[in-house]
């Protein structure tokens, strides 16, 4: 992606592991520049990875601009079967532009450079109607918490109170940190709860809040799983 200057960020089970919540993942998932000129470079890093498209939809810019990922097997030695899919447009995710100005850049143990999804947009990407992505998603707020709790600043602190699932450590931020839970139970109403100790209320709004992500990700893929089915049929 590099070589070919491909706008793309690392995202999914492997961006996972590079924020401390480790998850075996067999495909590498990027979120893409959904424009012509980045389109033609990755066409190009494809090319290189040998990599053919696997599934409908086809390799379209339509089709990325319209919410779908595109996926490909490659056939490069180094890279044999490895998995690789592109989005453009996730559910309540920003547009490319804003996330590749907050992406985080790792640097990899060979010195090179990795673009990865910021963590609170890996974390709201993560916010589908599969089960395995909710304890992920718990996991990666659990390890921003533990990594920055001795010295935290004021964004890492709203994160927390915004994205934290764990009813313990909510509760304890959101004490810690009242004024600022105030302010934002309008946004998180459960905050009320944390802030007020009830831990069994705390567990059911999570519980509920849950429920709710998942349902709204089935009515936004709706319609795309439709487009989908008519794709495979014609296929």
């Amino acid at each position: 992606m590099r070589e070919h200057r491909v706008r793309a960020l690392l995202m999914g089970g492997q961006a996972c592991v590079f924020y401390g919540a480790a998850e075996f993942s067999r495909d590498t998932d990027f979120a893409i520049l959904a424009a012509a000129t980045n389109l033609v470079r990755l066409r190009g890093a494809l090319a290189d990875l040998r990599a053919d498209v696997i599934a409908v939809p086809p390799f379209e810019l339509k089709y990325l601009r319209r919410g779908h990922a595109i996926h490909f097997r490659c056939q490069h030695p180094d890279a044999l079967r490895m998995r690789v899919d592109v989005m453009s447009h996730m559910r309540g995710v920003d547009t490319f532009a804003k996330l590749w100005r907050r992406r985080t850049t790792l640097e990899l143990p060979d010195g090179s450079p990795c673009d990865v999804l910021a963590l609170p947009d890996l974390v709201q990407a993560k916010k589908t109607q599969r089960d395995k992505d909710w304890p992920m998603i718990r996991r990666l707020v659990e390890a921003h918490y533990f990594q920055h709790r001795c010295k935290p600043s004021t964004p890492q602190i709203t994160f927390w109170l915004r994205e934290l699932r764990t009813p313990e450590l909510l509760s304890h931020v959101a004490r810690k940190s009242a004024a600022l839970s105030r302010r934002l139970i309008p946004d998180r109403p459960l905050l009320a709860a944390a802030l007020a100790g009830k831990g069994d209320a705390l567990e059911r709004a999570l519980r509920a809040e849950e429920t709710a992500e998942r349902e709204r990700d089935k009515r936004y893929w709706l319609p795309l799983r439709k487009e989908l089915e008519t794709l495979r049929r014609s296929r």
